[in-house]
């Protein structure tokens, strides 16, 4: 009878999920599945907690979806539309896109803008032919080449209609790529855990009583 009892109790015991697993991280007491981490940190990549939700971790991939959609958007808005595009040419190395790039799908179409410039541009006199349209009414487009910072160009166009909220704008996407990195990072490797006493309690560590304690002094 009691080998029988302990076979139901084994039959109906539900397995359980080891937290030093390959996706299965222990925190705080609580086990986190991470599912697909190499999934779940492209799905970040390509929309601000997408990997999150991927997850089921549905408060903070609602958090990350509003706060940073909501700075990428803003900061777009204040340059006028004109502060994330993709150029690596001479007077015009756009480095803020490598950061603005964190966003993933939002700044895509900066590359495919780039390579169709590219390929409307002569590459011995760098001037952009006139026959060039960009796609999508110039969303995310380079500026026509060349630039020049002694000669006025399209680059000083945005500057003049748009002043300082120019430079805004394009902080405000620098910075909502930046967080989407940090976004990523944690849909693949889980949120950090730092006890509140600053020391790990280790698995041996045994309580004092008050008469060890009493002995000890």
């Amino acid at each position: 009878m009691d080998g029988q009892k302990r076979d139901s109790r084994a039959t109906n015991k539900k397995p359980q999920m080891k937290a030093d697993s390959e996706n299965t991280i222990l925190v705080d007491g609580e086990r986190i599945d991470l599912r697909n981490r190499a999934l779940a940190a492209l799905l970040a990549w390509l929309v601000p907690g997408a990997g999150h939700f991927y997850q089921r971790r549905y408060a903070k991939s609602i958090l990350f979806l509003v706060c940073i959609l909501s700075a990428w958007v803003l900061g777009f808005a204040l340059g006028g539309g004109h502060v994330v595009y993709a150029s690596w040419v001479p007077g015009d190395k756009r480095w803020h896109y490598v950061l603005q790039a964190g966003m993933g799908g939002a700044a895509l179409p900066a590359l495919i803008q780039a390579n169709l410039i590219k390929k409307a541009t002569d590459p011995k006199t760098g001037v952009t032919s006139d026959d060039y349209e960009p796609y999508w009414g110039g969303f995310m487009a380079p500026p026509l080449r060349p630039v020049r910072e002694s000669e006025a160009d399209e680059v000083s166009a945005w500057y003049a209609r748009r002043g300082a909220g120019y430079e805004m704008g394009t902080w405000y996407t620098v910075i909502a790529g930046l967080l989407n990195i940090l976004v990523i990072y944690d849909a693949y490797g889980g949120p950090l855990s730092v006890p509140i006493s600053g020391r790990k309690k280790e698995s041996g560590d045994k309580p004092k009583d008050e008469n060890s304690e009493k002995a000890a002094t």
